[in-house]
C-alpha cells in the first residue's frame, strides 16, 4: 500500500488548518473540520488542475467539497462567537484541559480521517479515471445532503429565535431529530458513490474507513445532544411524545435513542 505525494500534501493541509485546535479543543472536530474539508477540496482543483487530469465531474465534486466546507466552517463560527448559550454548554460537555500528548494525537487523527472522507474523489483523479455516471449520482446525493443539512440549520436557527427555552420539533425535525447529521451522513453517502468505477483494490479499504468513520461521529454527535436535550427537557411531557414517536437520525428507522450506547464517544 503505497500513498501518493498528493495525498499526503492532502494530509498536511488537514493537519495545519485543523491546527486551530490547539487554541480550543473542540475546534479540532468543528472548525477544524469544516475549513479542513473545504482546503482539501480547493488543494485538489489546483494540483489536479495543474496536471490538467480535471473532468467536469470531478469539478463539480471538488467545488461541492469547498462549498460545504465553508458552509459549514463558517455556520460552526457564526454559532461560536455568537451563541453565548451553546458555548456554555459545550463548555460543560467537553472536557477543555486535555493534556498536551493527548491533543496531538487527536490532532493527527481527526486530521488523517478528514482525508479520508475525501479519497474516493481524489482517486478519481489520482487515478485518471475521469468522470462516469457514480460520478454524477455521486454528486447529486453530494448535493441533496448540503441542502437538508443547510436546511436543518436555518430551521433550528429560526425556531430557537422564536422560543430559545424549547426544543425543536418542526419542519425537518418532524422527520428526524438530527436532520443535520442526517444530511451530513447523505453528503459522505455521495462522495463514496461518486467513487464507483473510479477507486479500486486497497483503495476502497480507505475509502470504507473514511465512511464509516464519520458516521460513527454523526452517531456519536447525535447521542452528546440526546444526553442535552434529555438534560434540558426531560421533565416536558411533549418533549417526552416528541422522542418516542421521531427517530433520531435515520428517518423510517425506529431506533430512538442512542443513549445507552457508551462505546458512541468520539
Amino acid at each position: 500500500m503505497v500513498f501518493p505525494l498528493y495525498f499526503w500534501l492532502l494530509f498536511a493541509a488537514a493537519l495545519l488548518i485543523s491546527s486551530i485546535g490547539f487554541k480550543k479543543y473542540v475546534w479540532f472536530i468543528s472548525l477544524g473540520y469544516g475549513f479542513s474539508i473545504a482546503g482539501e477540496g480547493i488543494l485538489m482543483l489546483i494540483l489536479f488542475g495543474i496536471q490538467k487530469s480535471l473532468t467536469p465531474g470531478t469539478i463539480l465534486c471538488c467545488v461541492l467539497l469547498t462549498l460545504y466546507g465553508c458552509r459549514l466552517g463558517g455556520y460552526l463560527a457564526y454559532r461560536e462567537m455568537k451563541l453565548g448559550s451553546y458555548n456554555r454548554n459545550m463548555d460543560g460537555e467537553i472536557k477543555q484541559d486535555v493534556p498536551t500528548g493527548v491533543k496531538f494525537a487527536i490532532w493527527i487523527t481527526c486530521a488523517l480521517l478528514y482525508v479520508l472522507e475525501v479519497v474516493p474523489v481524489f482517486y478519481c483523479l489520482y487515478n485518471g479515471s475521469g468522470s462516469n455516471v457514480w460520478t454524477y449520482i455521486g454528486f447529486a446525493i453530494m448535493l441533496c445532503g448540503v441542502c437538508l443539512e443547510s436546511a436543518a440549520d436555518l430551521q433550528k436557527s429560526r425556531a430557537k429565535k422564536m422560543n430559545p427555552r424549547r426544543f425543536v420539533d418542526t419542519g425537518l425535525y418532524r422527520l428526524v431529530r438530527c436532520p443535520n447529521y442526517l444530511g451530513e451522513m447523505l453528503f459522505w453517502t455521495g462522495v463514496v458513490l461518486s467513487g464507483i468505477g473510479s477507486v479500486s483494490g486497497w483503495q476502497w479499504l480507505l475509502t470504507i474507513i473514511g465512511y464509516f468513520g464519520i458516521i460513527f461521529v454523526m452517531f456519536s454527535g447525535a447521542r452528546r445532544l440526546e444526553i442535552r436535550q434529555n438534560k434540558n427537557y426531560g421533565e416536558d411531557p411533549e418533549y417526552q411524545k416528541y422522542v418516542k414517536s421521531v427517530p433520531i437520525l435515520v428517518p423510517f428507522i425506529p431506533l430512538y435513542s442512542v443513549e445507552k450506547y457508551k462505546w458512541l464517544t468520539a
